[in-house]
């Protein structure tokens, strides 16, 4: 099957910092770096490196190419890559000495999504498909209902959150993926609780604590532990999480196992400073499984 993702591409500007900005202090960075990032694109990445065929759709501004060949080297199909007028979208991400990251986003090229262009490469899905969307582009809300009245799958990652956001998208989405405070804002703006939401699966990611799958029309839960590993930078761990989840569900690996994955491929992918450009491949995850199996 093909895992299709409408999905934010970023230049990603790194600053090490000893510790995250206060309001209005001037903060010196110990280190800088660049590379390729975007919430979408991560989880393209990801989704790729776990073995999956994954079609992008996006857009990058005149100043996009390195993004798109980068991209390309993945093993992510980019033929759906737009360039448009606009600058390709880039983040400012500061990372402290214990790996929390605070982040401020430029959406750029972002917001340049196409109606007619979602349509013509969804147009050549097939029922089972998946479509991957997150809370960084414009069109979300079509994209899905084109996704969902085709019959594919549809993930939606609920971040950067917002309320209405996933209020919008909600009954044409598949599984709805969050993590545990997202969760908890969702309920309280929507005055309900997670077992209610019309939604027929929900993951809640926990960061340390693991991660929780749940159905609410059965009410079964499935629950995967996180491995413990020494964090250099959570950047991306949940879009790692996101790409390696869509993965094994397009390639038929039941839930726990495919939680387990995902929850290796997460921890491996803090151990590492970066995002889309050390997202670990899933020679590396099995590896890693194999040694913390014992």
């Amino acid at each position: 099957m093909t895992i299709y993702n409408l999905g934010s591409i970023n230049a990603d500007h790194f600053y090490q910092v000893p510790h995250l900005p206060r309001a209005g202090e001037t903060l010196a960075a110990d280190a800088f770096s660049t590379g390729l990032g975007g919430k979408g694109i991560n989880q393209s990445v990801a989704a790729a490196l776990a073995g999956s065929k994954v079609v992008h759709i996006g857009a990058v501004g005149p100043d996009g190419q390195w993004a798109v060949d980068r991209i390309t080297g993945f093993g992510v199909d980019t033929q759906h890559i737009q360039t448009v007028k606009t600058p390709t979208g880039h983040a400012i991400i500061n990372v402290d000495t214990g790996g929390e990251n605070e982040i401020v986003i430029f959406s750029g090229a972002n917001n340049c999504q196409s109606v007619t262009q979602i349509e013509q490469v969804l147009g050549g899905a097939d029922r089972g498909d998946i479509l991957l969307l997150q809370n960084e582009t414009t069109l979300q809300v079509e994209a899905a209902k084109i996704a969902h009245d085709r019959g594919l799958k549809v993930i939606y990652s609920a971040a950067p959150f917002s309320v209405e956001a996933v209020k919008n998208v909600m009954e044409y989405v598949t599984i709805l993926m969050m993590n545990q405070v997202e969760s908890e804002q969702l309920c309280a703006g929507l005055e309900t609780d997670l077992a209610s939401l019309p939604i027929s699966e929900i993951i809640v990611t926990k960061g340390s604590n693991g991660a929780m799958w749940l159905q609410p029309e059965t009410g079964e839960t499935s629950y995967t532990p996180s491995f413990p590993v020494k964090s250099v930078d959570t950047t991306a761990a949940g879009d790692t999480f996101a790409g390696y989840v869509a993965a094994g569900l397009d390639q038929g690996m039941n839930v726990q196992d495919t939680m387990r994955r995902a929850s290796a491929a997460a921890a491996l992918k803090v151990t590492r400073k970066g995002t889309a450009d050390v997202i670990p491949s899933s020679d590396e995850v099995a590896e890693f499984l194999t040694v913390n199996d014992g």
